[in-house]
């Protein structure tokens, strides 16, 4: 066991983990925060995506002992624009997805703020085919796809 601390939407919490227990596993089972959700369990669908000092991650694939002392915020931190704005756009459907999408856009939105380019970035902005590709990671079963674009495109004032 490895004893660790780490700050989860604002609280500071300290846990023992073993070495091979995903930060996943750890928020969920052993601190009980559900937002983030095991969905392919190999990085491919995005349901687990939670920021990591501001940065996106799919929790699924990161070691809990990774992050000791590192801040983690989930959807159950997030206070965002984008909340409302997925609401106005029927942004979800059956929300599995929702809390990784949102924390993925939080992310997303960061990192193009940042001057990140995407395999897309040629034309000056954010546009539709920028924000799809940035938010390829995240998978959506319903196909909720458009109201996803749209919600982001509202916040951004696009």
């Amino acid at each position: 066991m490895t004893e660790m601390r780490m700050k989860v939407n604002g609280s500071v919490e300290s846990l023992d983990v073993e070495p091979w227990v995903s930060l996943l596993d750890a928020l969920r089972d052993r601190l009980g925060v559900t937002g983030p959700k095991k969905g392919c369990d190999q990085g491919a669908c995005g349901a687990c995506t939670v920021l990591v000092d501001g940065m996106r991650i799919n929790a699924c694939l990161a070691l809990a002992v990774q992050y000791d002392g590192r801040e983690i915020t989930t959807i159950e931190g997030v206070a965002h624009p984008l909340q409302e704005a997925f609401v106005r756009h029927d942004g979800f459907q059956c929300g599995y997805c929702t809390p990784g999408q949102i924390c993925s856009a939080i992310g997303m939105l960061a990192e193009y703020e940042a001057g990140m380019p995407s395999a897309v970035t040629e034309s000056p902005g954010l546009d539709e085919a920028e924000i799809r590709e940035r938010m390829s990671g995240n998978l959506c079963r319903c196909g909720a796809y458009n109201g996803i674009v749209d919600a982001i495109m509202d916040v951004t004032g696009r």
